[in-house]
């Protein structure tokens, strides 16, 4: 595990493409069959533009994308840090830049959304270390952290309840490829020790999603830890047993609102003391 993030950790590897000889029709054919607002534009693997919905503007459907293409391109190479691509896509205003080896071939592609989900998943190394040394302190240990997918199946949840709210944003960022990897204890004995990462799996679960990123914490020798202790008082054995709390709202959620209700209630507040003063 590093502390510099990389685009090429994040980038999306697999990316549709146009050619400069290809028609404006046809990539407006593409745009609808992909929902894409932008390709870059290459041949043999080499990135020569990058054509998006607004250079097609009022564009003759015969035209030649090599003649409508936009060919300053700023691109992205796998090893910068993200940090360093989040400022250009800021500083562009755009949402995506192509990335490209050093030999100029077109690579992957990364988004706003690839930023902000390296965001999200940067708080979790805290974690894993932490609990890390918590374990290896408490129990005299040592343990090896490893990245990888898991089972959702084979997990043993250590959480009984999780916000129904809170499962939805969940739901919605594992659609849109935005969830942070959840931390799973592994023991010699291979069970599965769901640590962090409840909504998640159990947001997963419900879409029907199977494997899922997860740090792995393998531990060295076979030991009773005090979460599988509670887990087991609590009647947990599977994700079904966690239960769903649809009357309660996650403290986040909670909180996001009370802010907003507060800020609203300034302003009225605010327009209500000008209006007031001004007679």
């Amino acid at each position: 595990m590093t502390d510099k993030l990389r685009v090429g950790d994040y980038m999306t590897g697999k990316v549709i493409t146009v050619s400069p000889d290809d028609t404006v029709m046809d990539v407006i054919k593409l745009t609808r069959e992909t929902g894409h607002d932008g390709f870059p534009v290459t041949r043999d693997g080499k990135v020569e533009g990058y054509i998006s919905s607004l250079d097609m503007l009022l564009c003759e459907s015969d035209e030649l994308i090599k003649n409508v293409m936009s060919k300053n391109l700023i691109v992205a190479h796998p090893s910068m840090e993200i940090n360093e691509v989040a400022r250009v896509i800021f500083r562009l205003g755009v949402s995506k830049l192509p990335v490209v080896d050093d030999s100029g071939v077109l690579v992957g592609i990364i988004t706003n959304s690839d930023v902000i989900r390296s965001q999200i998943e940067r708080a979790d190394p805290q974690k894993v270390w932490k609990l890390k040394k918590t374990l290896e302190t408490l129990h005299n240990i040592s343990i090896t952290v490893t990245r990888g997918e898991v089972d959702i199946n084979d997990l043993k949840p250590t959480q009984s309840k999780v916000f129904a709210d809170e499962l939805e944003g969940r739901i919605y960022e594992l659609k849109k490829g935005l969830a942070e990897p959840i931390i799973v204890i592994r023991k010699p004995s291979n069970v599965l020790i769901l640590a962090d990462g409840h909504h998640r799996v159990v947001a997963a679960k419900r879409i029907g999603v199977k494997k899922i990123d997860a740090y792995i914490l393998e531990l060295s020798k076979e030991i009773p830890l005090g979460m599988e202790r509670s887990a087991r008082d609590a009647g947990l054995k599977t994700l079904d047993d966690i239960e769903i709390l649809d009357y309660a709202k996650h403290p986040l959620i909670e909180i996001t609102e009370r802010l907003m209700m507060r800020e609203s209630k300034g302003s009225l507040e605010e327009i209500e003391k000008k209006s007031v003063e001004s007679g």
